[in-house]
């Protein structure tokens, strides 16, 4: 049996941890071969080896560390991709996080990195994919927004400024690159439980702030829990298969019903 992304070659970025790695997983059991990048080498490397391991034998894993916030560092991920992989059908854009902290008690840095890490690195890493698919004649890019840019959620003033550019820059590329045969849109999860944090908070080193925030979270979605990491990898890997090839400029969100439309 044919998997639906066989001889697919995907980039997804953050995607050694959280819901990147999920998307990962869940790309490579769909058939692809994929490039992780992260900003730790060792939890980079570490996870390309779990993937492998989960994926079994003929998977292709490539890591790729650097910080993608950085003007020239995502041409470089491609031109690794490009060396390792053949090149690149699908982008994921999921890099990501800031600090969700109250509006006035960010500074200029936090500010500053809170739209590097989800922005700018969206920015650069689709700006260094674009040429490549518009000279193979198509591609699947999917942006990793955010619910929060809708439901306005508790201390997540600054993140949606950074997401919300994240899922306006979707809608435009989409109009524009349609013709060439590139689909773009947005995957905007619910609070969507990590191993990672679930482990910060079983350990207590989790602010109490942000306790709150991920009570008020829970509260908005009807389903009455956090989202899981294998549902917003479900939602990504169906935008990137054919079945997606006239859905474009689209937000999917995995919200549990936190908004509806």
């Amino acid at each position: 049996m044919t998997l639906p992304l066989e001889g697919r070659r995907a980039v997804v970025t953050g995607g050694a941890t959280g819901i990147g790695a999920a998307i990962s997983h869940r790309l490579l059991s769909d058939g692809a071969s994929v490039l992780v990048a992260g900003l730790d080498d060792g939890v980079v490397k570490e996870a390309c080896e779990r993937l492998r391991a989960a994926a079994g034998a003929g998977a292709q894993v490539v890591p790729f560390v650097g910080d993608l916030a950085v003007d020239g560092v995502a041409e470089s991920m491609l031109v690794h991709a490009d060396a390792e992989l053949g090149g690149v059908d699908i982008l994921v854009n999921n890099a990501g996080g800031g600090l969700i902290t109250p509006t006035l008690e960010h500074t200029a840095a936090t500010v500053r990195a809170t739209i590097d890490n989800n922005l700018m690195t969206t920015i650069w890493t689709t700006l260094a994919v674009l040429p490549r698919m518009v000279a193979a004649g198509g591609g699947r890019i999917v942006n990793i927004g955010a619910e929060s840019v809708r439901n306005g959620l508790t201390d997540h003033a600054i993140y949606n400024a950074a997401k919300g550019g994240v899922h306006g820059l979707a809608v435009g590329l989409a109009r524009e690159f349609a013709g060439h045969g590139i689909t773009v849109n947005t995957v905007a999860p619910s609070y969507t439980r990590t191993d990672e944090l679930d482990a910060r908070r079983r350990e207590g080193v989790t602010p109490a702030r942000l306790e709150v925030v991920i009570e008020d979270a829970v509260r908005l979605i009807p389903m009455g829990r956090a989202g899981e990491v294998d549902e917003v990898a479900a939602a990504v890997a169906y935008l990137v298969r054919d079945d997606a090839r006239f859905v474009t400029g689209q937000t999917l969100s995995v919200n549990g019903g936190s908004s509806m439309s």
